[in-house]
């Protein structure tokens, strides 16, 4: 790339905001999701469903590039699950902490604590023309939480290529290396430079 690319985002998370701006320091311009923008409602079934749905929003009130992203939890003793409805899956208006007690509560005694997130992000430009990539981190749900990093499901999340502590244990670079969405913004800078 000759120069960088500017993508407005269309998360509104700041938490995700924080990890997309790292994941792409220096390579890609991240403009900030204009606030008069409606809050987008995620209502597909899938994670590129609701990524797009996402990204053609403020594509559509920006005039400009956006990219979104969606993320799963599927856990394999769950059938999948919480899968697509990750980020409210104690109801809607649950906080972090809410989803992690229920995932516990639902996995106890479970003996198969495999998991895997997966990150679908999508790029949408003012043409109609998308970039779409994944990004999978296989690993296993804790007992109990660990560490105090991270958000979301970090404390209970332990990937497989690691060192045996969850997300919420390493630094942020640590985790970006190993992390579901660091595998799939990777792919993304690597679609846009192609």
């Amino acid at each position: 790339m000759s120069e960088s690319p500017h993508l407005v985002c269309a998360s509104a998370n700041p938490d995700k905001v924080a990890e997309i701006e790292a994941i792409l320091a220096g390579v890609v311009e991240l403009l900030p999701r204009p606030p008069d923008v409606a809050e987008v409602v995620e209502d597909a079934d899938t994670l590129e469903g609701n990524a797009r749905l996402k990204a053609v929003a403020i594509c559509e009130a920006t005039g400009m590039a956006a990219v979104a992203d969606d993320t799963g939890l599927e856990v394999a003793a769950l059938g999948g699950a919480p899968g697509v409805h990750s980020a409210r899956y104690a109801g809607d208006g649950c906080s972090y902490a809410d989803n992690r007690a229920k995932l516990l509560r639902a996995l106890d005694g479970a003996g198969d604590r495999s998991a895997a997130f997966r990150t679908c992000v999508l790029v949408r430009r003012p043409d109609g023309s998308e970039v779409v990539v994944n990004g999978v981190c296989a690993g296993r749900i804790t007992e109990s939480e660990r560490g105090d990093g991270g958000f979301g499901y970090d404390a209970l999340f332990v990937p497989d290529d690691g060192d045996g502590r969850t997300f919420a244990e390493m630094t942020d670079d640590e985790k970006h290396m190993v992390s579901h969405r660091g595998r799939a913004f990777r792919n993304l800078l690597a679609e846009l430079s192609a």
